[in-house]
């Protein structure tokens, strides 16, 4: 959950370190470190953003070799020591390292047994010394990696300089790296956000690949002494950084970017004329589809919630048991496989190492998963192979809004498409598809007049905690409305299908408790009701969010509506109010929109 950004080539390191930096800042941003070869090399490092670090770096840093790092802890606290890039007790050799080195704690020790004095708490600080133990041997900075990595056990990508050569040493194993190659000219990034303004040619790593650098050369090899087969590939146009443009944080420009998200995901995907789906990403043919036995969908975060909701759908139209599940506890619960079953990795990143692990536990045992994701090119799409893009476009923001909400469209076009194969009629089908056609103009509508905001932030803003409530596939868009205002404003939230409140969550209700209903026009709503009144009798304040022109907004003490649109489809209007309350209440209490404590957009570790 860090980001490594890495140069070597004719141009001055530092500035382009700095900068690989800043757009690497949402991966991790406890502190910041570049470290530069000149003969020697120089390390700048301090605990927190890129903009901090900035302010103790000299006017001129000279070195047209370096590695930079953006952490997330895991490891030691958030000190300038725990910072990266780590050296080696004598200098030869510095490092940047993502991942946790699950055995850390016994090669701490062998070394302070050996009389090194370690300067820091990380697991990372071990692999300097231990490389530069091993470059003692016969100077070969691959080699000196390579028999490090062999003592090492748990995930790393990490980047290696060396005083004595002019080369960087990069490995993967769990964590993500991805070469960038340019005109004499070589970058190294956790991510391909920073890559895009220096080149379009890269290598993804793969695990287990080693990856030597010269400015004018690219030498992979394995972990083991093989030949990887990596192949380079080409990054596409739409993966730079988005500008922020008129808008003063990034999270607000993506909720006003859905529409368009959403156009960009239906885009050529929908049979009008048959009422169905067109995914042909999936590789699935109408009759392996009418076989399928069940589904599970597999996330973590605002992707689980999407994936519930996705769940949710598939049953409904397609009359398949589908189950979504926490990708962190699944492969730990020894699942059972049926190989003939349907699986999919619903991630933002394609990066997300609980859902990496998860997919491979299904392989390991004989099933096959399709991914539902975001960035092109990232780890999961490469390991399933087959599956569906989003296309939300780079999402900058830590809180996830847009990838959310086209991560639940795609899976409503799957479930549309395996629902014609089995149950659903034409007629119903295209019905359907006309109200995901409309979805982009209600959005933009509702985002024009999106009600009294600011009244349901003044009743939350200083709650001790918030109750969010939802029937059917509104419990999912509860669920997802608790994630944000807990992510971005750190009040404490819980999330209920609203018929389990009195089972529980109703004792927490006192006079001027808020309480958030999603409450829809559909088939629950009328017991949603009921439960709006029990709320409302141990003195809670409502705010409900509901269908434009509905009689329930009288049971609203804050009502905000937002269009009419088919029930299905109802979580990717009702979503907008809640990630607008987070944000404004988060604005209110003064806290970081983009960049929340604690958290990173790309969850790289388990």
């Amino acid at each position: 959950m860090c980001g490594i950004f890495g140069y070597i080539g004719p141009h001055q390191a530092a500035p382009l370190l700095v900068e690989g930096l800043r757009r690497l800042e949402y991966r991790g941003y406890d502190s910041t470190g570049i470290a530069v070869k000149n003969g020697a090399v120089t390390i700048h490092k301090k605990v927190g953003k890129v903009q901090e670090l900035r302010t103790i770096l000299p006017a001129s840093i000279k070195g047209q070799i370096g590695i930079a790092h953006t952490r997330w802890a895991t490891h030691g606290g958030v000190t300038d020591e725990n910072a990266h890039p780590h050296a080696s007790s004598e200098g030869k050799v510095v490092i940047v390292h993502n991942g946790i080195i699950e055995n850390a704690r016994l090669l701490r020790t062998s070394l302070e047994v050996q009389g090194v004095e370690l300067q820091s708490e990380t697991d990372s600080e071990a692999l300097a010394h231990i490389i530069e133990r091993e470059l003692s041997i016969d100077n070969n900075p691959e080699e000196a990696v390579r028999r490090t990595l062999r003592q090492a056990r748990g995930t790393w990508g990490i980047c290696v300089l060396f005083t004595d050569h002019d080369t960087i040493v990069c490995a993967r194993n769990g964590s993500p790296l991805i070469i960038g190659q340019g005109v004499e000219e070589m970058f190294i990034s956790s991510d391909p956000h920073a890559l895009t303004a220096h080149t379009q040619q890269v290598i993804y790593l793969e695990d287990g690949d080693i990856a030597t650098l010269t400015a004018t050369s690219v030498k992979l090899s394995t972990l083991t002494g093989g030949a990887s087969d990596t192949k380079s590939s080409v990054l596409e146009n739409n993966w730079g950084e988005a500008e922020l443009g008129d808008f003063p944080h990034y999270m607000l420009k993506e909720i006003y970017e859905q529409p368009d998200a959403i156009r960009h995901c239906i885009s050529g995907r929908l049979d009008r004329a048959g009422g169905s789906g067109r995914l042909g990403g999936l590789k699935l043919t109408p009759a392996t589809l009418a076989k399928i036995p069940h589904v599970r969908l597999l996330g973590c975060g605002t992707s689980y919630n999407a994936a519930d909701i996705g769940g949710l759908l598939i049953e409904k139209l397609a009359r398949i048991p589908a189950v979504a599940q926490i990708s962190s506890e699944f492969r730990h619960n020894d699942p059972v496989i049926n190989p003939s079953a349907l699986h999919f990795a619903v991630t933002q990143s394609g990066e997300t190492a609980d859902t990496i692990s998860a997919i491979k536990e299904i392989q390991l045992k004989g099933g096959n998963v399709h991914g539902v994701v975001n960035v092109v090119g990232s780890t999961i799409a490469r390991l399933c192979g087959r599956g569906v893009y989003i296309h939300s476009g780079p999402e900058q923001a830590v809180a996830s809004t847009k990838a959310f909400s086209n991560m639940v469209t795609a899976l409503t076009m799957f479930a549309l498409q395996v629902g014609r194969s089995r149950n659903i009629t034409k007629e119903k089908g295209i019905e359907l598809i006309h109200g995901l056609q409309q979805i982009p103009h209600l959005l933009e509508e509702y985002l024009e007049s999106q009600g009294p905001i600011q009244e349901a932030v003044e009743l939350v803003k200083d709650a001790k905690s918030v109750l969010f409530l939802g029937r059917g596939i509104s419990a999912p868009v509860a669920q997802e409305g608790a994630l944000k205002l807990m992510e971005i404003a750190y009040i404490p939230c819980l999330a209920y299908p609203a018929g389990e409140m009195k089972h529980g969550p109703i004792a927490l209700l006192e006079e001027g408790s808020p309480v958030i209903f999603i409450a829809p026009n559909d088939h629950v709503k009328t017991k949603t009701v009921s439960a709006i009144h029990e709320c409302r009798a141990r003195g809670a304040k409502i705010i409900l969010i509901h269908e434009e022109g509905d009689d329930i907004a009288q049971e609203g003490d804050v009502c905000i509506s937002v269009p009419k649109v088919h029930n299905l489809l109802s979580p990717l209007l009702t979503v907008v109010p809640l990630q607008l309350i987070a944000y404004h209440t988060a604005l209110a209490l003064g806290c970081d929109v983009d960049r929340p404590r604690n958290l990173a957009k790309s969850v790289t570790v388990e």
